[in-house]
């Protein structure tokens, strides 16, 4: 009886036209939109791969052709466009969720078709009449353009998008173009479902998106936070803790700006070099630790590597610009305040436990070697591991270009400036101290 129904099973699949049988989900889908707002209205205008939209049956002919007069008049090409792209897509202009979408026009393009190249080739090619009815065109790399308008109040609102079009495969990346009124345009590349993204941002909204991702990134990174670790274990006092963690930060501020300006090599071996420097850097404080390390020098390395850690921190940061809006050297200086109040969060968390535990559990000096020798052992082998990667690029020396440079040189400037004041109020501090301390008195002289 088990025989018969999986014979009968396998003989109704058979028999089934290629258009009843359900679509697998296609691996990698790239989605490709634009927005604009004109007058009253807000127009989305969407390409995405027809095999993408999975539970849709479409009508086809011989070896899989597209039955193109049968699509159009069966209205499928809408429906796939509501349920698989209007349903998914919100908008937002302020704060309000725009209303369900008109679905103004559809149209089966060819893989080959060009015209989302810009938005008024887009715009131009959905309005055309489509495809010859002739045109042999396999289902699975057909793409579906649509049109979708939404009534607004204002052009000039402020305007939101939550793409939510994961479930059109297994790694979906959506090009979305924003076209301001004044014909400006800002490009996203956006994968899975990226939540709210603010087409033209404020400023306190890219600075909230901003410090957030700083905070986050600090957090989440293991070798920055066994960088500090190393960092604060033998000097747990507010005075040189100010002075080494200001270096840092001034550092990393500084090689932060050239990233973001450019001014760094875009060879794929740059950031398997700054990746090893970072290892390196972990595994030479912890070094430092074991044999004793004064405030003087570690100011200096503190200084030293945080310009290399502020590459690290520019790559987290260099897919993020996007969603800065023009608003980009806001968006910079808040991701630098995002990774500062991280780091003061692990200092203040990390000074009265290290306190603790040279107190009650183990030695200062034991404790200091104990858990500096378990940090290099660790970094050690990200060094290892990641100094193998990067043997297997070859390193080429890079051009900085001239426009790029005199666009960054005046923040460059204010980043030197203020490590000269930092030096100098490390300077001061220390003076302060030694006239502070109270004098020794000679062995043997009554006073």
């Amino acid at each position: 009886m088990g025989i018969l129904a999986a014979l009968a099973s396998g003989l109704l699949i058979v028999a089934l036209p290629p258009s009843a049988i359900a679509h697998e989900v296609p691996g990698d889908v790239v989605v490709r939109a634009f927005v604009r707002a004109e007058g009253e209205r807000l127009r989305l205008l969407v390409r995405a791969p027809l095999e993408s939209m999975q539970d849709m049956a479409f009508e086809t002919t011989g070896p899989g052709y597209l039955d193109l007069p049968a699509v159009r008049a069966s209205g499928k090409l809408e429906d796939a466009a509501k349920v698989w792209l209007g349903d998914v897509i919100e908008l937002y202009e302020g704060e309000a969720l725009l209303p369900d979408p008109e679905i103004v026009a559809t149209r089966i393009s060819l893989p080959s078709d060009r015209s989302f190249a810009t938005y008024e080739e887009a715009l131009t090619k959905i309005a055309a009449p489509g495809l010859p009815e002739e045109t042999d065109i396999v289902w699975q790399q057909a793409m579906l353009d649509v049109l979708f308008e939404y009534p607004i109040r204002s052009e000039d609102s402020d305007f939101s998008i939550r793409p939510a079009p994961a479930r059109l495969g297994l790694r979906v990346t959506t090009i979305l173009h924003f076209v301001t009124p004044g014909g400006a345009l800002r490009t996203f590349e956006l994968h899975g479902d990226p939540g709210l993204v603010r087409l033209d941002p404020r400023w306190h909204q890219a600075a909230s998106r901003f410090v957030g991702q700083g905070f986050a990134h600090i957090l989440g990174g293991l070798d920055h936070l066994l960088f500090l670790v190393c960092l604060v274990i033998p000097f747990r006092r507010l005075r040189p803790l100010i002075a080494l963690v200001t270096a840092f930060t001034i550092a990393h501020t500084i090689t932060l700006i050239a990233s973001v300006y450019g001014l760094v090599p875009k060879a794929l071996w740059f950031p398997a070099l700054v990746e090893t420097l970072i290892a390196a850097s972990i595994v030479y404080m912890a070094l430092e630790n074991i044999v004793g390390a004064d405030v003087k020098r570690r100011f200096v390395v503190s200084f030293a590597f945080g310009l290399v850690h502020g590459f690290g921190f520019s790559f987290a940061l260099r897919e993020s610009l996007q969603f800065a809006g023009s608003h980009m050297v806001t968006s910079l200086l808040s991701f630098n305040l995002g990774v500062e109040l991280g780091q003061i969060l692990v200092l203040v968390l990390l000074v009265p436990a290290l306190s603790g535990l040279f107190r009650y559990v183990v030695a200062e000096r034991m404790g200091t070697i104990l858990l500096s020798a378990l940090v290099a052992h660790t970094s050690w082998h990200w060094m290892s591991e990641r100094a193998g990667v990067l043997s297997q690029y070859r390193i080429v020396p890079a051009i900085v270009d001239g426009d790029q440079l005199g666009s960054a040189l005046p923040w460059l400037l204010l980043a030197l400036i203020l490590a000269a004041l930092a030096r100098q109020g490390l300077r001061i501090l220390r003076g302060r101290r030694n006239n502070e301390a109270p004098a020794s008195t000679p062995k043997g002289r009554v006073t």
